[in-house]
This record gives C-alpha cells, structure tokens and sequence, in this order.
C-alpha cells in the first residue's frame, strides 16, 4: 500500500523540555544562546504537541493520511544520552504510537532528527566515534519497547545538513564552524545508523530506513571547471551519505584535497580523514528496506570561490519562490528519483519521500480562514512529479508532506511556515489550512478502490 503521510520532527513541535525527565539537547543550549536564532526564538514551547498529541493525532484521523513520520527526542528516552532510562519519556511515545495505530495512521519513527543529548555534545559529540554505538544502544531501548507495532523505523534524517550546517558551518547546533574538519562527522553518523540497523532488527523491527536529504544538482554553465565544481558538490551532498549505504564505499574525494586509500599522491587518505576502520562500511552497508529522500529544490554549482572549497553556490533562478527563498522546481524531484535509479540500480532498495514541502506567509482571515493556494500548488506538481517518476519505473512507495503543524524552524525560528494546519503560537491554537483540505481530497481519491 502506498504510504500517504506528513512528517514532522521532535523539537520543532513536542515543547515541554523540562518535563518528565527530559535532559537537555542540543538545540536547547544553541538555541538558547543569544544570536543563534532569529529573533531569540526557542523550542521550549513550540506547539506544546507533548501535551496536545490527541489533538494533533485527530487532526491526522481527518486528514485520511495513513502513516506518520514523527522523530524520538532521544533525551527523553536517555537523559543523559546513555544509562539510565526515563520511562516516562518511553511511556510518551507508546502512548503516541497506540493511538496512531487506533486512529489508522502507520507510525514512521525517526531516531534522530538532529537533537543530539547535550551531554554526548559535551563528550566531543558526532566527532566522536563512541557516539555511535551509543546512538545503537539508544535504538535498543525504543525498539525493544515499540517494534511489535511499529513496522517501519528510519535510523537518521538528513546526515549531511547535520554534519554541514551543525558541524561545518556553525548556523545549526551545535553551532561548530570546522569546514571540512567536520567530515568525520559523516562517518559516525553513518556507523551509529548501522549499528542502528542491527539494534532494530535483534529487536525485532520489520523495515529499516535512512532518510537523507538529496538535491539534483546542477553545473552553472557547459564550462569545464563549472561542471567539474557540480560534480565536487554532489559527492559531498548526495554520493558521501547515499554511496556506503547503498554501495559499501565512499566516493573519491579528491576535489577535496583527500586521496583514495593506497593511492599515491598528496593528502591524507580518505580512512584518516574520515576515521574509518575495517569493518565499518560492511556494517553501514547492511540492507535496508527503504531509502528516505527529502527534496526541497535543486542546486546550481559554480566554479570555486577563493574560500578554500572546490565548489560555490550560483543560485537557482527563473523560477518562483517559496517564503524561505528557495526555488519551486517540481521536476527536479522527478529527476531527482530517478537519477538515484540510474545511479544505483538494483542497490537502490524502494524509495520513499518523507520530505517535500513549502514554507508560505499563511495568516488567518478575520473569519479564521487560512487560505494557501502556492502550497496547494507546490503540494500537487510535486506530486504528480512522484507520478511521472514511479511511471518511469522509480519504486516510490510513499510520500509524506512537510509538515503537518507551522513550527519551529530551526534557526529561524517561528518565522517560516510550512505547516497543513497554522499553529497561534501565542495560544497553541489548530487551524488547519486550504491545503490540508486539499491534500484531504487527493488521499481519498488515491486510497480509492
């Protein structure tokens, strides 16, 4: 059966973080430390779903959606990152998943969707290769408690902007700007997702995933050196995180300045850098029963800038854009699936896209109406984008909307809406939008018989 679904992340929506137990994450501290957010906005609150689940999971039920990705805050599980277990924050998300499953919606847990324990930040974080078996030990603990119901779980969403924006640029928590010294940070996110893999299945989970964020990436120009710069950035945004999964090796990442193990040459080598030991790629290559793509847009490479990358982003332009800025090109998302086909081939396992969405200024009328004709739009050529994909023989099985609440959007806060429902975050008060409506009557017509 085809997943029709919306997604949403922990800390963008759960609030309640000093509640039953919870320790402190990441994104507390960052966003909590003046001028990394816009306008010093937090996730205290959010949309205080923690207490307000039922209300969110009736919003779900009348949707017609018949699955759920929503992510574990492995803090509420393991304060502390590792030892001892909170049980009230395990008894949260079994009280969630049963009433999903009553409602009829299939829950799709993530287990991290970037919150890392504070605690574990403060022992070196994902630089850190002991943070990977301890992230296996913490998907133990959730799969020992909710795997007989739940039967699909995704390790990790979007390796690469956590390692790029948390680690490389600074602008996410951890708030760390170490460029290309944060690559080993892709490594033990990837080890900690297969030693993952292999906690869920001795915990008797059905169907493992990894979602990563893809993009078609395009060259500025036909120009050598632009085309060569594009081929620089899909190594580093798509082929490093999809490559060992899918593949059991790491792409050649010499436009890097890092030569192939063994090769002769200048530069470490690629094991030092990224601090791979025999072994590891056999267990982050383990089959998978799914692939996770989010795609938002794609990206338009040029030649270097003096700025010490091989690669510098020209913008994608000619085409409208959402509130965020970024373009809306619905045919990239069709070019994107099978591009990963072409690419992959009989590797690829059956792909799910468990992102695609947009943010818009969506306010309510005086009449408490919340019209949104451009996500309306967006949500129906992205769609038919999937469409023209599986009709090109792309196994997609499922498509979940972003998001399902306005909330919390990282560093910018409470400013960009990408929700199906509005969110008054003064009060916490639903409103669900034209789209939700809209994407209402396609489910019913897609579940159709």
């Amino acid at each position: 059966m085809f997943l029709w679904g919306t997604a949403t992340a922990a800390y963008q929506i759960e609030g309640a973080v000093a509640e039953d137990g919870r320790g402190a994450s990441i994104w507390d501290t960052f966003s909590h430390d003046p001028g990394r957010t816009r306008d010093g906005h937090t996730g205290d609150v959010a949309c205080d779903h923690y207490h307000r689940w039922r209300e969110d999971v009736a919003l779900m039920s009348g949707l017609g959606v018949n699955a759920y990705r929503f992510s574990v805050a492995w803090t509420r599980v393991l304060p502390d990152g590792s030892g001892a277990v909170n049980a009230k924050g395990l008894d949260f998300y079994e009280r969630l998943v049963d009433g999903l499953l009553e409602a009829g919606v299939t829950p799709v847990p993530t287990l991290f969707h970037w919150d890392l324990p504070q605690a574990l930040e403060d022992r070196g974080g994902w630089l850190s290769r002991d943070v990977s078996g301890l992230f296996a030990e913490y998907a133990a603990v959730v799969g020992e408690r909710l795997a007989d119901r739940v039967p699909m779980w995704i390790t990790l969403n979007e390796p690469f902007i956590h390692m790029a924006f948390g680690y490389g640029l600074g602008i996410h928590a951890p708030g760390r700007a170490l460029l290309l010294d944060a690559l080993p940070v892709a490594h033990h996110q990837l080890l900690g997702h297969g030693l993952a893999v292999q906690a869920l299945r001795a915990a008797g989970a059905r169907e493992v995933a990894i979602t990563n964020n893809c993009t078609p990436v395009w060259p500025a120009s036909g120009a050598e050196e632009d085309v060569a710069a594009a081929a620089a950035y899909d190594t580093l945004h798509n082929r490093l995180f999809n490559d060992p999964v899918l593949l059991g090796a790491y792409p050649d990442l010499t436009a890097f300045g890092i030569r192939p193990d063994g090769a002769a040459g200048e530069g470490p080598e690629l094991s030092s850098v990224l601090g791979v030991r025999d072994g590891d790629l056999a267990v982050i290559s383990a089959p998978l029963d799914g692939l996770g793509v989010n795609y938002y847009n794609p990206t338009r490479i040029s030649a270097p800038a003096d700025d010490g990358l091989p690669f510098t982003d020209a913008g994608v332009t000619g085409y409208p854009t959402t509130a965020f800025g970024w373009p809306v090109v619905p045919d990239g998302l069709r070019e994107l699936l099978t591009g990963l086909r072409d690419r992959y081939g009989e590797a690829l396992p059956p792909v799910y896209v468990t992102e695609n969405g947009c943010s818009q200024a969506d306010e309510p009328t005086p009449e408490g109406v919340v019209d949104d004709p451009e996500r309306i739009a967006f949500l129906r050529d992205h769609i038919a984008a999937v469409e023209r994909a599986r009709a090109e023989g792309v196994d997609v099985r499922g498509y979940f909307v972003w998001s399902l609440l306005d909330n919390f959007e990282w560093a910018e806060g409470y400013h960009q809406r990408f929700g199906l429902v509005h969110v008054d975050f003064a009060g916490g008060k639903r409103t669900p939008k034209a789209s939700y409506h809209w994407y209402r009557e396609h489910i019913a017509a897609a579940l159709r018989p």
